[in-house]
Formats: structure tokens, C-alpha cells, sequence
């Protein structure tokens, strides 16, 4: 009887273990990573030495490519959202850095997540925060950081994203160069309205969703393509305009870049 008693309470630990293993506590956290891979249509992008062609005909290599990502949010299969803590949603994603092209989100709630949603820029309540609340790649003050030149500080504010290159379509200057620079901000204004440049995205992840569990710990591949801001929602032409800062013109630039990202691989 008791070799019985003992029988029937291994068993019925056994299959409670095995319930629990099927149904994970949805308050079970998980990192998710985002990797993003920078490309010029079906090309990978290499600064300095790879010419590619936008599809008005001109020739262009580039030497600088960083954009910042933030406020970054997952829609779950239940209907559900969560918001990464925004103290820590911010990012620098340089080309010249591999490490930062690798965004790993920790403490995820366990769930299927079917989109992904984040911000190209940083958003006018940070750039307008006390310095105290600005630290890593949103520090203006230190010359040391992964900042790399992404603030004005005769403008008081972050540049969005920042490319730079050469193409033999643009006229020379005096020093015979022929570089193109867009360097696009503008936050809707601190003291007086202008114009706004920080652009929302949604992606959706497909047919597999990003499952964040106790063993699960995904990767979604986000393809930046860096042909979509002359060849996105309206050509813009290197010979015509090489350079794009703090005009009106920048939220033509910005349009675009808001066409830039697609998922192209999820995995667990």
C-alpha cells in the first residue's frame, strides 16, 4: 500500500512538472535581440570602397551611416503591448560599430510577439530633459562617447540619423570634393514651432512570431536598406540636393528613412 501511495505521488509530480514545461508562467522573463543588417538594395553596405547606383543613375559609396532607434514597443499575439522602459530605449546603431548593429532587449515578458514598433530619432521630451537624464550615446557632453557626432549644440538637439558619401554625379567644390552630407533632426521645436523629422515604425514579423519564454531568447533580423532615402516614397536626386541639414527639405529625407526597415529573418 505504501509502495503504491508513493507510486501515485510520483506520477502525479511527474505530470505537474510537465504541465508547468507546456505552460510557461507568463511572468517568466527573456532577452530579445535586435540585429540589424545594413544593405543598398540586395548589396551589403561597405564604407569606403563598394559603389552602388540609386536608380537616377548616380554613382555613390559611403563613408558615414548612424541613425538613432528609441522608444521601442512589442505587440503580442493576445491583442496585449509592451513598452520597453524608456530610460533604456535608447540606441546609436553606427556602421563603423558592428556591437551596435546588436540591440538586445532584457527582461521581455514571456509571449509571441507578432510586431515590433520604435522610433527613428530621439523624441522631443528627451531632447528637451535635463542633462542628468541623458547619459551613454545621449550625453552631448562627452567627447568620449558613443555619440559620434549626432548633436547640435548650436541647435540644442539630436541628429536623427546621419549619412555621409561621395558620388562623381555631384559638382566639386573648391576643394574638388564631391560629398554628399544629410545630417536630419528637428523635434517640432523647443521655443518655436519647426518642422518634425522623428518618423514611428511598425513592422510586422510575419508568419513566425518572436516567442519569448524561460528557454527562448529570440533574434529578429531588421534589414536597413540605405537605398530608400533617394529611392523611397520620393526620389531625391545626390546632383541636385547634396545636402540636407536643417531645412524644410529634411522631412522629404525623413519620409524616407521612415521605408528603410523590413524583418527579414525571425529565430529563436
Amino acid at each position: 500500500m505504501k509502495n503504491i501511495l508513493l507510486y501515485t505521488t510520483a506520477v502525479s509530480l511527474l505530470i505537474l512538472i510537465q504541465s508547468c514545461n507546456s505552460n510557461p508562467d507568463p511572468t517568466e522573463r527573456n532577452s530579445l535581440t535586435l540585429t540589424f543588417d545594413h544593405r543598398v538594395g540586395d548589396k551589403a553596405l561597405t564604407l569606403g570602397t563598394d559603389t552602388y547606383q540609386n536608380t537616377s543613375g548616380e554613382d555613390f559609396s559611403v563613408t558615414t551611416f548612424n541613425y538613432f532607434i528609441s522608444n521601442i514597443s512589442l505587440k503580442n499575439a493576445d491583442g496585449s503591448t509592451f513598452v520597453y522602459p524608456q530610460d533604456s530605449s535608447y540606441f546609436l546603431v553606427r556602421e563603423t560599430f558592428p556591437a551596435s548593429k546588436q540591440i538586445t532587449l532584457k527582461r521581455i515578458p514571456a509571449g509571441d510577439y507578432t510586431a515590433l514598433t520604435f522610433t527613428i530619432g530621439v523624441d522631443s521630451l528627451r531632447n528637451t530633459m535635463d542633462l542628468s537624464r541623458r547619459k551613454g550615446v545621449l550625453d552631448p557632453g562627452d567627447v568620449s562617447h558613443e555619440g559620434d557626432g549626432m548633436y547640435w549644440s548650436w541647435n540644442s538637439g539630436y541628429i536623427f540619423l546621419k549619412i555621409e558619401g561621395n558620388s562623381s554625379k555631384i559638382t566639386p567644390d573648391p576643394a574638388g570634393n564631391q560629398k554628399f552630407r544629410y545630417h536630419i533632426g528637428g523635434y517640432g521645436g523647443y521655443n518655436a514651432k519647426t518642422f518634425n523629422n522623428l518618423r514611428t515604425v511598425t513592422l510586422p514579423l510575419g508568419n513566425i512570431p518572436a516567442k519569448v519564454g524561460p528557454n527562448q531568447q529570440p533574434v529578429i533580423t531588421i534589414v536597413t536598406d540605405v537605398s530608400k532615402l533617394w529611392d523611397g516614397v520620393q526620389k531625391i536626386s545626390l546632383a541636385t540636393t547634396p545636402t540636407v541639414m536643417f531645412s524644410d527639405y529634411s522631412t522629404t529625407v525623413a519620409n524616407n528613412y521612415a521605408a528603410m526597415f523590413r524583418v527579414s529573418a525571425v529565430k529563436e
